[in-house]
């Protein structure tokens, strides 16, 4: 992250940063997170110190995100007037800045449909989907401009093709634009939440209820600003709803698990790992929201068990229905045959999924 004291003196300019800014290494790859540590009394308002600390960013834009709360002295939200004070830690959360060139790089996809208008593709485990926080290369945009030179241009010259986006640990399908045209259209289809997705995931514990809607606003983290949390809509919260069903209920051990297929009727960023960790069964891995890693035998799962599994749509341009599916990524079999395995020995089965939490 961007981070370390603000030396700027008498003889150093005040548009050039004084300090390290390097990126965070944070979940949403949507988002930079700095840092910077005042060592004495500013004259500049924070605005302005902020603009001169994130060039690409507009005074404007920094106000803006002042008052949605994305700036903090020592942890509080303050006004865009306030002058900077020696011993302040001054924290904002803000869009990356655009990559200039991206370059071209041949990472494997796996491409589970495709046509002239867009594809559909299997997203992996540990793969960022655009260039961010000083990642530029190595993510799923790289391998697009490798895979093909004609995608949508909508979403930016650094984002072709991207619709939508999935976290860089979790798995699953996503979809990917080659027009303007079949941009529009299924972007449409996400804002009007026609688009129906699908996931699952292995969860600790087992719900008490089998199936069941969690209708819970969400907002990012009072404390944690890369992190979401469950916030009223009065603090900040948006409305968020996830529909959960128990598939399997599992056992390890003295340890219970489920696996489960979530809904998400809107798609608030870390939406279904948030509200599973509400529900109190957070997902195996997930240690962002609660979670903690599986290990057994040398096999170990360090990341959120969650995977993008089906996906419900209209063709952008034949307008006939069309659902996707994307199997199941290895580590995550893994994980369910080993816990399916130690259910064999458990006095533990589905007629009790409900009674465990």
């Amino acid at each position: 992250m961007p981070t370390g004291p603000d030396n700027s003196g008498p003889n150093s300019s005040p548009d050039l940063p004084q300090a390290d800014e390097q990126p965070l290494v944070v979940e949403d790859e949507d988002l930079e997170h700095y840092r910077f540590r005042v060592s004495r009394n500013l004259v500049r308002r924070i605005d302005q110190y902020l603009t001169d600390r994130a060039p690409y960013l507009s005074r404007s834009g920094v106000q803006r995100l002042i008052e949605e709360g994305l700036v903090t002295v020592n942890g509080r939200a303050v006004k865009a007037s306030y002058h900077p004070k020696a011993g302040d830690v001054v924290e904002m959360v803000a869009p990356p800045q655009p990559v200039s060139e991206l370059v071209p790089e041949p990472i494997p996809l796996d491409i589970i449909y495709e046509d002239e208008h867009f594809l559909a593709l299997n997203k992996p485990a540990d793969l960022m989907v655009h260039p961010a926080r000083g990642v530029w290369r190595g993510t799923l945009v790289n391998a697009l401009v490798h895979y093909a030179q004609k995608w949508s241009t909508v979403g930016g010259n650094w984002r072709p093709g991207i619709l939508h986006r999935l976290d860089r640990n979790t798995t699953g399908i996503m979809l990917v634009a080659r027009s303007d045209e079949a941009h529009w259209r299924l972007a449409r289809q996400f804002e009007n939440r026609t688009i129906q997705k699908t996931y699952l995931a292995v969860t600790h514990g087992v719900p008490q209820l089998l199936s069941d809607v969690i209708d819970l606003p969400i907002g990012r983290d009072r404390y944690v600003r890369e992190k979401q949390a469950v916030r009223k809509e009065s603090k900040g919260g948006r409305p968020a709803t996830t529909r959960y069903d128990v598939l399997e209920a599992l056992a390890f051990g003295t340890e219970r698990f489920a696996f489960v297929r979530l809904t998400p009727k809107t798609g608030r960023t870390h939406q279904l790992r948030v509200h599973m960790q509400a529900l109190g069964h957070p997902l195996v891995g997930d240690t962002m929201y609660g979670g903690r890693h599986f290990e057994h035998q040398g096999f170990r799962f360090a990341r959120q068990a969650l995977h993008a599994a089906e996906i419900t749509f209209v063709h952008p341009a034949t307008l006939e229905p069309m659902t996707l599916s994307a199997p199941l990524p290895p580590d995550m079999s893994e994980l369910l045959a080993i816990l399916r395995r130690g259910s064999l020995g458990a006095d533990y089965n589905t007629d009790q999924r409900g009674k465990e939490g």
